[in-house]
């Protein structure tokens, strides 16, 4: 059996109706890039038939593994639990909804190859391409403002769910890693580049999800994040 080099992980909660377009449009662009793989459902405490698809889809394709968790485990400790579960040398994950248009795959996936430890999309470059409300265009840019100055990333996009990483190093960065759910994301990034590895950021065509709303605990809470890590990485370590 030829070696696993992509690891493609979807975090799931409650999204059966996603997964019917997100696993068969996963598994045709992934074999259209040719390399071998593994797309591993991180789903956690659903109860609206997520599992029961994704073990539908274990049966008749042995490349589709379901990753399951009784209680709801938040995005940053699935994707914990999913590497720990990995066998790529590239681990990769992007949002069920695909919000991220998935013909931006093999860029995410090439740049890798090409050397860059991290490389994810970025919804906030000139040539991005983003459908989304007010609300959501606003809170975003002023949460990355604040993880610019306040962690000192170079990143534009911190917050985009289309991300790869070189395997190897995503498991040395994850100890350092604390958020359990959404923050995740910032943490893995700004850890990398302090750590002095290569980023990558590229443009993507961005669509806001049915059903996304920005709530003000939202908010507060990624503030109150970015400040936690910053006490952390200046104060602490002192």
């Amino acid at each position: 059996m030829n070696p696993v080099q992509i690891t493609v992980v979807l975090p799931v909660y409650n999204d059966v109706e996603a997964l019917k377009s997100a696993i068969p449009t996963s598994l045709a662009a992934l074999t259209e890039f040719g390399r071998s793989f593994e797309l591993i459902v991180a789903e956690d405490g659903s109860t609206d038939g997520s599992r029961e698809l994704v073990e539908e889809w274990e049966e008749k394709d042995p490349r589709v593994r379901l990753l399951h968790s009784d209680e709801r485990q938040g995005r940053g400790r699935a994707l914990n639990r999913a590497l720990a579960e990995s066998h790529g040398e590239i681990f990769c994950y992007y949002d069920v909804d695909l919000a991220t248009d998935i013909k931006h795959l093999p860029e995410l996936l090439t740049r890798i190859e090409d050397g860059a430890a991290v490389a994810t999309g970025s919804r906030l470059m000139p040539e991005s391409r983003i459908i989304r409300s007010g609300d959501r265009e606003f809170a975003s840019r002023g949460y990355n403002t604040l993880v610019r100055l306040f962690l000192g990333s170079k990143l534009r996009d911190h917050q985009c769910g289309f991300k790869a990483y070189r395997t190897d190093v995503l498991r040395e960065l994850v100890p350092k890693i604390h958020a359990p759910h959404w923050f995740w994301d910032t943490e893995s990034v700004v850890l990398a580049q302090r750590a002095g590895l290569r980023v990558d950021e590229f443009p993507v065509v961005w669509t806001q999800g049915p059903g996304t709303t920005v709530r003000f605990k939202d908010v507060y809470g990624m503030g109150m994040d970015i400040l936690r890590m910053w006490w952390r990485l200046h104060v602490e370590k002192n």
